[in-house]
């Protein structure tokens, strides 16, 4: 096998900043920030919007849109009936 072709493939901490819901799991993402997990070691760290803790599909919180008012508004803007 050819060397210095894959990425690193390390353990890293993944945290949901919507939630503070933090996981510690293996990529080959890189990143510059750290942080200490519970058995004292430093992990690299990565910043993510949307985990399994916050996502609506697994939570079974859904946020509902006003699409109704969206579609009125684009009629009264161009005039349409």
């Amino acid at each position: 096998m050819k060397k210095d072709t894959h990425p690193v493939y390390r353990e890293v901490v993944f945290q949901d900043i919507s939630s503070d819901f933090t996981f510690l799991t293996r990529s080959t993402i890189s990143t510059k920030e750290t942080i200490q997990w519970t058995d004292g070691k430093d992990y690299p760290l990565v910043k993510v919007e949307v985990s399994s803790h916050s996502h609506p599909f697994y939570t079974g919180k859904q946020k509902i849109v006003d699409t109704a008012g969206r579609v009125d508004r684009f009629r009264r803007k161009y005039g349409l009936s």
